[in-house]
């Protein structure tokens, strides 16, 4: 059956249009996968039971009959809602996100809940309260974060596709260490009506798939207008499966970022890999030209500040009285506030809460979030002006293959700076794709990105697509699933 665990959604489309298995035959095989490997993985913090999927099943839709997972930050009508943290430990979803519905909508059949950093905050998924997630390629290292769980689930092939959330390259970064794709698209192309806040003007749902192709599926049923978000484009759903025809977009120009590849803490294995994928698009027909962004050198400061600011924001709604936990040790108002976040947030959690409060406190915030904010504009700027004269850009998505764990407990501020090659896109909102590239000499998967300009993400995903149809990075399964 491992044949079809890791099958693509066009695939088990053609094996369920063919009645070779049912929907049912199918939710069963994966739940079994499921049973079987998330012990060792926690890639889900809790697996729905048969019944109660198909319960939900509508049959009709692109995705009609396909199992999936839902990182636990974006809502499940009467589902635990925990966002990977004790403080919503017994929270329930009152109604589903706007994804959620429109997968549901579409015929897809939701397996569970996906384990995930603690509110999305962490590149390791070591920060869950619920445990750590783990590589199915490596269990001594981390699957990346802070989507972990969902991408982990997908490499390991407990299901074919599942929902992250995208805050500074959470979707794209593990999908690199686990050797899946991960896309994150233009900011507003999927609605955020339903995803647990964390740094609202960053935040994106993301996808992770085993192929291009399978998550343009995924995008195609989950994008278009919605007026529950304020920042949803206005735009009818687009259909972005049409112009996969496995052929690079016709006289592309693709620019290298160079001063990425020459980046301290280069791995020579990715800055190889990368290399030959260069060669391979070239082949493709594309043409291949060096640029510079020097403002990616700012990219992580800028992150570090907006995304804690927005965080001691969003965050605030978390005290006792209206969501989760309330702390039976409090006699007073003050008390239950600051008991029950103490108690309920993890330490992460916690240091950036107090870290946003600072940038954000009258006396540092003209020097710090207000000149971040300003930065981030001319950041904007720079890239609209760069894709005047390139189509796309190639960068790495991570500087070397997945870490062991523990590796940052020291250094929590090298931590931090694991986004740098990934938040650019979330501060600019233009859509960026990952997609496996190679693999290291301890076999560890390698991805690198593809970046395309502001709604470019049809020619994105057409040209990723014919990348992956040219090679078969994607094809290889971790051991032992």
């Amino acid at each position: 059956m491992n044949t079809i665990a890791f099958a693509s959604i066009q695939e088990l489309r053609t094996l369920l249009d063919a009645k070779k298995i049912s929907a049912s035959e199918l939710l069963k095989l994966f739940l079994e996968r499921a049973h079987k490997y998330n012990p060792e993985l926690n890639a889900a913090l809790e697996i729905f039971e048969h019944e109660s999927i198909m319960s939900d099943y509508i049959a009709g839709g692109i995705l009609d009959g396909i199992p999936g997972l839902i990182k636990d930050n974006i809502a499940q009508k009467g589902r635990k809602l925990t966002c990977g943290s004790a403080i919503l430990e017994n929270f329930t979803a009152p109604e589903d996100a706007t994804a959620t519905a429109l997968l549901k909508k579409a015929g897809a059949l939701l397996l569970g809940r996906a384990n995930m950093d603690e509110f999305a905050m962490g590149s390791s998924n070591e920060t869950s309260a619920f445990g750590p997630v783990r590589n199915p390629w490596d269990p001594t290292r981390v699957p990346g974060g802070s989507s972990g769980g969902s991408i982990a689930a997908v490499a390991a092939g407990l299901v074919p596709w599942a929902l992250g959330s995208e805050t500074g390259g959470s979707v794209r970064q593990p999908a690199a260490f686990c050797g899946i794709v991960g896309y994150k698209p233009t900011y507003g192309l999927i609605s955020r009506n339903g995803l647990v806040a964390y740094a609202s003007s960053l935040d994106h749902i993301g996808i992770a798939t085993r192929t291009v192709a399978d998550t343009a599926h995924v995008l195609t049923a989950i994008n278009g207008k919605d007026v529950r978000d304020s920042s949803s484009k206005q735009i009818d759903p687009i259909d972005f499966t049409k112009h996969l025809d496995g052929k690079i977009p016709s006289g592309i120009k693709i620019g290298v970022v160079q001063n990425t590849l020459q980046a301290d803490g280069m791995d020579p294995q990715v800055t190889n890999a990368i290399s030959h994928a260069l060669g391979d698009l070239e082949k493709l027909g594309a043409r291949i030209v060096p640029v510079t962004l020097p403002i990616l050198d700012y990219s992580a400061a800028l992150y570090f500040i907006i995304s804690r600011a927005e965080a001691a924001s969003n965050l605030g709604r978390f005290d006792g009285i209206r969501y989760g936990l309330r702390s039976s040790d409090a006699h007073t108002l003050s008390q239950v506030y600051g008991k029950t976040r103490n108690s309920g947030f993890g330490t992460e959690v916690k240091t950036r809460i107090l870290v946003g409060n600072y940038v954000l406190s009258a006396g540092h915030a003209a020097a710090f979030y207000e000149k971040a904010c300003a930065v981030q504009q001319l950041m904007r700027a720079e890239f609209e002006s760069l894709f005047k004269k390139v189509d796309l850009l190639v960068m790495p998505t991570h500087p070397a293959p997945a870490f062991k764990f523990g590796a940052f407990d020291v250094d929590k501020l090298q931590m931090d700076l694991q986004d740098y090659f990934t938040c650019f896109a979330n501060l600019t909102g233009i859509p960026a794709i990952s997609v496996p590239c190679g693999f290291s000499s301890e076999n560890l998967p390698i991805g690198f990105q593809l970046v395309g300009p502001w709604l470019g993400d049809e020619q994105l995903l057409k040209a990723a697509h014919a990348y992956q149809n040219a090679t078969d990075w994607h094809k290889r399964t971790p051991a032992g699933y």
